[in-house]
């Protein structure tokens, strides 16, 4: 038994420290393409001072970990290097307090969001942030990574749903910023640098979490529409006039017809049109709320704003509605090894880096599958690319769209993250200052560099270099 290991069940129990192979193997990548390695053991705290206890130990000992949660990411943060230890918040799934007065929650990070979900929409509340991955992913991921999912029009990122948060540090102080209040302004508000900096600067633990009252009905609708304009013509008509529109999703033609394959769905209308939005709302009363949505879909056929429209009549209806969107994690696993682009892009420019795209990466990688769908509202655009078996080919084809995104004015990673996948490119969205103030912050927080190392910020940057420019191999 290793100094490491020995310390390790001393401080935690030999219950929260495991080398079984099996358990390594599992926790050995996330779902991105990232090189997957062994953890040298992986520990399951079970409570918030087990993190910090835990922390402290491997800082002493300058012993690297990754941080995991649901390991649902793309972008291979949450992937073990070499000579690491995983970290996993998995057994942190209390509820510890629920104010049904005033709607907070108080949670452990290692809650999955659909348990979440389940539990305050018993009780008459909703929280609002929803993703394909609900299952499966964790709330402490998603703030995070600053999760942002299919709702985003209406409620926000995960980070507009924090009221408060604790942290454990590297070397196992415990920031507690349990703040329950909405107004609250007593000094810098320490929880914004932990929100999406992707366990760069210490792990999530615990969350107050700000809830909506549960919606008494939904309504959804898919909608044929003969171009991109007409699509960002009718989200400013729906948000003019439907206070309750909660999503609005859109994909291209060749996404549709991706879905329907891998799906095994038919065809929604009778005919084919080049774009399709997937509209959901959430309000209080089923008669007034659907009326709302049937008056605005009716005046956008009748000024040909859009093609055709179908509204959902029940709820399974809504599901087989949702179904052609929610084939995406399929349609991963058909185009592996794929580029799975989370692009941030201003909805006047999307139009124009769609059109670009397809014609350069069909002109280039004419064998490959290349599939456009987003959340229009919120100008998330996203792309699947693949599958590429040569790792060149992999990397040029991230050097196109990136280059594009930054000829757009937009940014690398809306929702998913940089991790590993995507660091090389963070100088195309951040600039050498902000990149700077980056290193100079994780210097401070975790001088030893144990703690999600060589993620987001290339290792050169981080150690104060000059980096890997965009266009260097990996």
């Amino acid at each position: 038994m290793t100094d490491l290991q020995r310390t390790l069940i001393e401080q935690l129990g030999d219950q929260c420290v495991s080398l079984d192979p099996g358990v390594l193997d599992a926790h050995a990548g996330d779902w991105s393409d990232a090189a997957k390695h062994r953890p040298l053991l992986v520990l399951t705290p079970r409570t918030p001072a087990d993190v910090a206890r835990a922390l402290g130990v491997l800082s002493t000992l300058k012993q690297k970990v990754v941080v995991q949660g649901g390991l649902t990411g793309l972008a291979g943060g949450a992937t073990p290097q070499a000579g690491e230890v995983a970290m996993s918040l998995a057994k942190m799934n209390a509820i510890e307090a629920f104010d049904e007065v005033g709607g907070t929650i108080t949670v452990q990070a290692g809650l999955t969001l659909e348990q979440l979900q389940t539990h305050v929409e018993a009780q008459g509340w909703f929280f609002p942030l929803d993703l394909g991955a609900r299952g499966s992913c964790q709330v402490g991921g998603n703030a995070a990574t600053n999760a942002g999912g299919n709702r985003v029009v209406r409620f926000g990122v995960m980070r507009d749903l924090i009221l408060g948060m604790e942290v454990a540090l590297a070397d196992g102080t415990v920031l507690t910023m349990m703040n329950k209040v909405t107004k609250n302004t007593t000094g810098i508000d320490l929880k914004q640098l932990f929100i999406g900096s992707e366990g760069l600067l210490g792990v999530i633990t615990r969350l107050v979490l700000k809830l909506e009252p549960k919606p008494g009905v939904t309504n959804t609708a898919l909608c044929a529409l003969a171009s991109f304009d007409a699509a960002t013509h009718l989200l400013k008509e729906l948000r003019r006039r439907l206070p309750a529109l909660s999503s609005f999703e859109l994909m291209w033609d060749d996404f549709m017809d991706a879905a329907m394959d891998i799906g095994g769905l038919k065809a929604p209308f009778a005919e084919r049109s080049p774009v399709y939005v997937l509209v959901e709302t959430l309000g209080g009363s089923e008669a007034g709320e659907r009326r709302a949505l049937e008056e605005v879909l009716e005046y956008a056929l009748e000024n040909a704003i859009v093609n055709d429209v179908i509204v959902a009549q029940s709820l399974d209806h809504a599901r087989q509605l949702w179904a052609y969107r929610e084939t995406v994690g399929e349609l991963l696993g058909r185009l592996k090894p794929h580029a799975a682009f989370d692009v941030g892009l201003p909805m006047i420019a999307m139009d124009r880096f769609v059109t670009t795209m397809k014609a350069a990466l069909q002109e280039r990688f004419p064998q490959q599958t290349h599939l456009f769908f987003g959340h229009l509202g919120d100008g998330n655009l996203h792309l699947l690319s693949g599958p590429y078996a040569d790792a060149a080919a992999l990397y040029e084809v991230e050097k196109i769209v990136y280059a594009q995104v930054q000829a757009c004015d937009g940014c690398i990673s809306a929702e998913h993250g940089i991790g590993v996948v995507k660091q090389d490119f963070l100088p195309l969205s951040r600039s050498s200052a902000e990149i700077e103030l980056m290193r100079k912050l994780k210097a401070l927080l975790d001088p030893s560099g144990i703690l999600n190392d060589a993620r987001v910020i290339a290792p050169d940057n981080l150690y104060g270099g000059a980096g890997h420019p965009p266009s260097a191999p990996h």
